[in-house]
């Protein structure tokens, strides 16, 4: 195929990302799991890259996992989300930016199906009218947070201190990601490269140094699949799901795991080491485990961020093995330390899967 009819073909599978004035929307489980990843996106917007974000404490959950879970009925989604739109519409922007990959979808989801039914769209605004007297206007453009660090991704590597690289060995860092099932499976124009070529994650790991290791489960799903996790009972279907990636990806000794969304990293951090304790079994070099990133953790590691106020230590898999390659210094008397300085205490280490240094 000639270079021509290749570029042609790709551009089928970009997106159009606004460039700036975003109304955030924070995820309701990232701030439990990984609480410093929010907090690390407004920052790199705010003070790296100069853009206009907005976030309205007003603001609720999207009801995706009840929604999913077929415990919220779709009516009562739609005017939750219409009054985020309301939110967003009173703060004077048409820029929606998501934390969460299934608010992501949901959007989407919702976007698309008042496009084709405008008698769903009325009734909607219908009911936001009877229960909080808004009115809204619907965004102009939708973009997950992994578009907009994607979008600028050059430009943090043009600030970055640090480079995905083994400072010992000069060679790239072996890399896998993993894209959330809500970002482009559902609608894969709305995410870029499609949800055949997925390339928001890749991009960032290929401009900031790294290789993208492919291999047979790439694509498959990290185990959270809601009712999978939600349902106790349900639980083994998760973890299998995780330790089949885990098992496919071993072989091909990866540095890290990125992630986007709000459920993979926690499944694919805790995993493993809930499989180290039932199996004795771990993924990473004498005993560690794959270090399991978000987005933002990873962006505010190379720009030079300290790894506790990323709130690396809340992971169950340490980071420590990938901060010593590429050479990010960090100290260890203050990895359980509070704010003011206090001494938080060391959780209990693992039966298996190394947790301190000494171990």
């Amino acid at each position: 195929m000639k270079i021509e009819g290749k570029k042609q073909i790709w551009k089928e599978y970009q997106k159009e990302i606004a460039d700036d004035h975003y109304f955030y929307v924070r995820s309701c489980v990232r701030q439990n799991f990984f609480p410093g990843s929010e907090k690390t996106f407004l920052r790199i917007l705010q003070e790296e890259l100069h853009k206009d974000i907005y976030e309205n404490a007003a603001h609720t959950t999207c009801s995706g996992i009840g929604y999913h879970s077929d415990i919220v009925p779709i009516a009562t989604t739609m005017t939750m989300i219409a009054r985020q739109f309301a939110l967003m519409t009173e703060a004077g922007y048409e820029n929606l930016a998501t934390s969460c990959i299934t608010s992501f979808g949901l959007y989407n989801e919702i976007l698309e199906t008042w496009h084709h039914f405008p008698e769903i769209e009325e009734k909607t605004r219908e009911y936001l009218r009877t229960a909080t007297n808004r009115e809204f206007k619907k965004p102009a453009n939708v973009a997950h947070a992994s578009d907009i660090i994607y979008k600028n991704r050059q430009q943090i590597a043009e600030k970055a201190m640090y480079r995905l690289v083994n400072k010992d060995t000069g060679e790239p860092l072996r890399a896998v990601e993993h894209i959330g099932c809500h970002y482009a499976r559902m609608f894969p124009s709305k995410g870029v490269g499609g949800a055949e070529y997925p390339y928001v994650l890749s991009g960032m790991i290929e401009e900031w140094g790294g290789e993208v290791i492919d291999y047979p489960e790439r694509r498959h799903c990290c185990g959270f699949g809601f009712r999978q996790y939600l349902v106790m009972a349900n639980r083994g279907f998760s973890i299998a799901c995780s330790k089949k990636k885990f098992d496919s990806m071993e072989p091909y000794h990866p540095d890290l795991i990125l992630t986007n969304c709000p459920g993979c990293p926690m499944f694919l951090d805790r995993w493993q080491y809930a499989i180290s304790e039932m199996e004795g079994k771990t993924y990473g070099p004498n005993g560690q485990g794959i270090p399991v990133l978000t987005y933002e953790e990873l962006a505010g590691l190379i720009l030079g961020y300290d790894p506790w106020a990323l709130g690396l230590q809340v992971h169950q898999v340490p980071v420590e093995p990938l901060l010593d390659k590429i050479g990010i210094p960090y100290d260890s008397k203050k990895k359980f330390s509070g704010i003011n300085g206090e001494d938080l205490g060391k959780p209990a280490a693992p039966s298996v899967l190394k947790f301190y240094p000494e171990q």
